[in-house]
């Protein structure tokens, strides 16, 4: 009786993640190949005359080629981000775990503080200006950093948790200095947690909209997902243009999670036996 049960939880599982996700992709794939006519209906029909090529040549020369720039400013945006995310989460996490003070009460709450409270846009945005970072790309890299460095402080810390202190010791008695201990011991252990980090913040990164949308304006500034804006207004909406566009700047991170989707839940069960 039990298999069957299982056996039937797993269909209605698996008809609930294709409703959810695999619809809303297929319905995303027929608008993009459409003519215009066609995708102004946003009907989930078949198209009657399929213009894949040329949607996707219009999205790519659309506005001076503005959708190439994008692509290049995301991934500088995101390769940036997430390997100083990497580093600085590692050190804290790292530094949180092995070494005891009568500050980590303190340290655990801003760090949890950071993790649920939400941005206040207007004091940052003044925080920008008087560092002469406003609409800038450093700017944006440390907006990016210090909004995703708490969830990753957590996921390193619980990870290191797990990491035998003989390990430390050995290596300074050996004569290893902080940061040799941290870059040559530590960090290396650190690879399944590293993955995690790397894919789940690129991910958010690379989607991000509403935070260049605020803190990185202007059209020589704009990321992929701000060219969305590109095919659609108040009054005139190419529809199969917004969704070849939506389909081009999805698939990246779409390729990303599915190939390390195992080590995003290795490295986030990881740390979850010890604490």
């Amino acid at each position: 009786m039990r298999p069957k049960r299982a056996y039937l939880w797993s269909v209605l599982a698996f008809a609930a993640a294709t409703l959810i996700f695999l619809v809303p992709f297929a319905f995303v794939v027929l608008t993009a190949i459409k003519d215009r006519n066609d995708a102004s209906d946003l009907a989930f029909t078949w198209p009657s005359a399929t213009r894949a090529l040329d949607n996707l040549a219009d999205v790519f020369a659309a506005r001076n080629h503005m959708l190439t720039h994008a692509l290049w400013n995301s991934t500088i945006l995101t390769i940036v981000s997430v390997t100083l995310l990497v580093v600085f989460a590692a050190m804290v996490g790292f530094v949180r775990q092995r070494r005891q003070s009568r500050w980590n009460g303190v340290i655990d709450f801003m760090v949890l503080v950071g993790l649920i409270m939400p941005p206040a846009v207007v004091p940052t945005i003044w925080v920008l200006q008087s560092l002469f970072l406003f609409k800038t790309m450093t700017g944006m890299i440390l907006i990016e950093v210090a909004y995703g460095l708490a969830f990753s402080v957590l996921l390193f810390r619980a990870f290191i948790a797990t990491i035998p202190r003989e390990l430390d010791e050995a290596a300074i008695m050996d004569g290893a200095s902080p940061l040799g201990l941290f870059f040559r011991i530590i960090l290396p252990l650190l690879k399944p947690v590293a993955v995690t980090t790397i894919v789940v913040q690129s991910v958010a990164i690379f989607n991000d909209f509403t935070n260049p949308l605020y803190y990185l304006p202007g059209a020589d500034n704009a990321t992929a997902q701000l060219t969305l804006y590109n095919f659609q207004s108040q009054f005139n909406s190419s529809f199969n243009l917004l969704f070849m566009d939506i389909l081009l700047i999805t698939i990246p991170p779409l390729i990303v999670f599915l190939i390390f989707n195992r080590q995003i839940v290795e490295g986030m069960t990881a740390g979850a036996v010890k604490g």
